[in-house]
């Protein structure tokens, strides 16, 4: 397993918000034992000179081989949080995407490999589910920005 823990400096990231019947497609977010501390939806670190829009189609082509469209308006957050003790600071750049069609339809679970040659399990998740089971969506803010208080 890698040990992963926030870069000590803040960090733009491009995320992509795909939906299915209503369920939000996020990674799960573990700790250092494995645990299950939340979920996030998937996308990646802005490079320098990259616009957002085209790290969020880059990240969707290296980590699930398909090519996204954005359809939706940017939606910005900022999180600080601690990851293992560690204080993590990131700026996050949200947008609804669609997959071509077809793509992953019937799937329920998606692995895939990160940049850093780690697995990752992405699913659909429903907002009860996510309440039902105390599940995190992570950055903080983003629970709050789509489906409100609850």
């Amino acid at each position: 397993m890698q040990i992963w823990r926030p870069a000590q400096r803040i960090t733009i990231k491009a995320l992509g918000l795909h939906w299915r019947e209503g369920r939000l497609l996020a990674s799960e977010v573990r700790d250092d034992a494995g645990t299950l501390k939340g979920i996030r939806p998937l996308g990646g670190h802005v490079e320098f000179g990259e616009r957002w829009q085209d790290t969020l189609c880059r990240e969707f082509r290296e980590e699930l081989g398909i090519a996204v469209t954005i359809t939706g308006a940017p939606i910005f957050l900022e999180n600080i949080y601690r990851h293992e003790d560690m204080l993590g600071h990131e700026m996050i750049i949200a947008a609804e995407i669609e997959f071509p069609n077809g793509a992953y339809a019937g799937v329920r679970d998606i692995s895939f490999r990160e940049g850093n040659d780690t697995e990752h399990v992405a699913r659909w998740y429903g907002v009860d589910e996510l309440l039902a089971n105390d599940i995190a969506l992570f950055p903080n803010g983003l629970f709050e920005t789509l489906f409100g208080a609850r």
